[in-house]
């Protein structure tokens, strides 16, 4: 395995969050109503592991340090992970596994679906993100998980409607997102390694 303690803080990192947070529940230190903060908080999580997996590519241009692409696909899982959880503890926490009652939260708030189909989006990467899914797809791998760029959207339009109220919030991580799309661009794209470039020549002048 390439880059070992570099996976490890990714791992160590990423679980222990979900282990404070129900902690921090236990403890009765999240409020009246943990449960909902449990929800949004695993939400978010997925959000933030969603752009910064995103963030590998642009890094790895910039620093030309393989690390980052090699650690691309367990942040992309822990993205999923984090969805998996938010989703159950809304099942858990607000519906109270009252499948009846969700037909009726579907109608009242139509986020919901875009979230769902943001999971669906992140469930095909999931599944098709070893190698053999590679090997099997071809070219049609790299259609396939340029999804990504789809879940993001309906990510942050899931976040908006859940906190209308606040957009300052929302405005970062939607920043974020843009930014991290518009260097994709080719026209933007093809700067990353130029100034890497320069850094490295500006190393061996000095």
């Amino acid at each position: 395995m390439r880059y070992p303690l570099f996976r490890l803080g990714i791992f160590v990192l990423a679980s222990i969050w979900p282990l404070w947070w129900l902690y921090e529940a236990a403890m009765n230190a999240l409020g009246p109503d943990p449960g909902k903060i449990l929800v949004d908080r695993l939400g978010l999580g997925a959000l933030i592991f969603l752009l910064i997996t995103l963030s590998m590519t642009p890094l790895q241009r910039l620093t030309g340090w393989a690390g980052w692409i090699v650690s691309r696909r367990q942040l992309g899982l822990w993205c999923f992970a984090y969805i998996v959880l938010h989703m159950t503890s809304y099942m858990v926490f607000v519906l109270g596994l009252d499948w009846g009652q969700l037909g009726v939260e579907l109608s009242k708030r139509p986020y919901i679906i875009v979230g769902a189909l943001g999971f669906v989006g992140l469930l095909a990467l999931a599944v098709t993100s070893n190698r053999y899914s590679q090997r099997r797809l071809g070219a049609r791998w790299k259609k396939l998980h340029k999804l990504v760029y789809v879940i993001l959207a309906l990510g942050l339009l899931h976040f908006l409607w859940v906190v209308r109220a606040d957009l300052k919030e929302w405005a970062v991580y939607a920043g974020i997102g843009a930014l991290l799309l518009a260097l994709r661009i080719p026209l933007f794209a093809k700067r990353i390694p130029r100034l890497a470039g320069r850094k490295a020549a500006s190393a061996t002048k000095a």
